[in-house]
């Protein structure tokens, strides 16, 4: 055999192996999506499937008391003291 000729045998079987691959990616098993069909055709004919509160934009708050909230975010404040404990060691007779 000449060299071309192998060549094109090599180059010709690479080809046909890639077809093989695609093929062989099917497989013929139930996947967890199964089961889904009613749920996912009624929210795919569902209007507006978003809740309605989504739409508002206006956040109700005041600014002293986010301004606060960040400043305590920032500087948190100092731990409370440690409690007062008393030690009997020995007898107390």
């Amino acid at each position: 055999m000449s060299r071309n000729s192998v060549l094109i045998l090599l180059l010709s079987a690479g080809a046909l192996t890639g077809c093989a691959a695609d093929y062989l990616n099917n497989y013929d098993t139930v996947t967890l999506a199964a089961g889904d069909a009613q749920k996912f055709n009624s929210l795919l004919q569902t209007v507006d499937p978003l809740n309605p509160n989504s739409k508002n934009t206006t956040i109700e708050g005041d600014g002293a008391r986010a301004a606060g909230v960040a400043q305590r975010y920032k500087i948190p404040p100092p731990p409370p003291p440690a409690p007062n404990i008393t030690v009997n060691v020995g007898n107390t007779n």
